[in-house]
């Protein structure tokens, strides 16, 4: 029987982080779909030991395990399924898989030059270490090749599932007073927010934006909607909870995601999973998800992301897509990428 140690140390996070989503659903799926073969052993914080059940092994992340875990011996397969973790195999014995998910510190105006090239650094030492590389999209792989040298490493593209409601409240913290404009994300720069407001121009719609936003980028977008002359109708909510999230996706009049920097952009899937229309930048890995069923910013100019909302509006209400958007959305589905990781540990068994 082999043994497995999936690295998703990220539960105890931040909650409202993509890297939370994926190693919480990752475990999760994974958790469903253990085969006989294998003892998977999940490798996270004390506090969420059992989180995935019983069926799995659990191993207490200690931050002293950045400098050595005397037990990596006992694996035969280390997962690290976080582009910076400092988590790893001691040993030349236990097979290193490394999940790559982005490069999005290279979009960020809070990173300067030294940071960016120091965090380049440290990715590469740990594809140096690997001895498989996963990536979340295709963007992410064609990053990779672009800025780090992956020699002759096997690897694969594994696409993540799309978040699935569990709950719905009935009613989130704030109702929006007239019909909205859907987005979220911490308000970091490369999330790119501060293009939206202009969608708010010469209509009566609300702009709804979640997630956490005490972060400097913040003041820039509440400083585009001034100028605007909209800022009434900007609603900045702060981090929400799951079941507000997905109340806000079915019951918004449309979803806006114009980010330059994902790796892949689970917030697309999850109101395409509410047939909702969505407007998003030709940036990173958007295309890759969105596909033919989303509306595309060509570029950030506000009259041409006006044209574009109000041809997407138009082309959505006389062709109803919304069945085929639902469709596309459960086509990625996380049962199916813990299927693939699984193969992917299956070759070094």
């Amino acid at each position: 029987m082999s043994n497995i140690l999936v690295d998703l140390h990220r539960t105890g996070g931040n909650l409202y982080n993509g890297l939370y989503h994926f190693c919480y659903q990752l475990g999760k799926h994974l958790a469903l779909e253990t085969p006989g073969d294998m003892h998977l052993h999940f490798y996270v914080p004390r506090n969420q030991r059992e989180v995935f059940g019983h069926n799995v092994k659990y191993v207490t992340q200690y931050s002293l395990h950045k400098y050595f875990h005397q037990l990596t011996g006992r694996f035969d397969i280390w997962h690290v399924t976080t582009t910076l973790s400092w988590y790893r195999p001691y040993g030349n014995k236990t097979v290193n898989i490394y999940t790559i998910h982005d490069l999005n510190f290279l979009h960020e105006d809070e990173y300067t030059e030294p940071q960016r090239k120091r965090y380049l650094s440290l990715i590469q030492q740990r594809i140096n270490r690997a001895d498989y590389l996963t990536f979340i999209s295709e963007f992410a792989r064609k990053q990779a090749v672009e800025y780090l040298e992956l020699g002759d490493k096997p690897y694969s593209i594994i696409y993540n599932g799309c978040n699935v409601p569990e709950q719905i409240i009935d009613q989130p913290r704030y109702v929006p007073q007239t019909p909205f404009l859907f987005s979220i994300g911490q308000f970091h720069s490369r999330k790119n927010f501060h293009v939206l407001p202009a969608l708010l121009v010469d209509n009566e719609y609300e702009l709804v934006i979640a997630g956490l936003n005490d972060f400097p980028y913040t003041a820039k977008v509440i400083e585009q909607a001034k100028n605007l002359g909209v800022a009434d109708r900007l609603k900045l909510i702060g981090a929400i909870s799951d079941e507000e999230k997905f109340w806000y996706y079915k019951n918004c009049f449309a979803f806006a995601f114009p980010s330059i920097g994902e790796g892949f952009g689970l917030p697309v899937l999850e109101a395409m999973y509410f047939g909702k229309p969505v407007f998003l930048s030709r940036c990173t890995s958007l295309p890759e998800v969105g596909g033919d069923l989303a509306y595309y910013f060509g570029d950030f100019d506000a009259d041409h992301m006006k044209q574009v909302f109000e041809d997407g509006m138009h082309h959505y209400e006389c062709k109803n897509p919304r069945q085929k958007i639902i469709e596309r959305a459960k086509s990625f589905n996380w049962k199916n990428a813990a299927d693939e990781y699984i193969n992917v540990y299956r070759k070094f068994l």
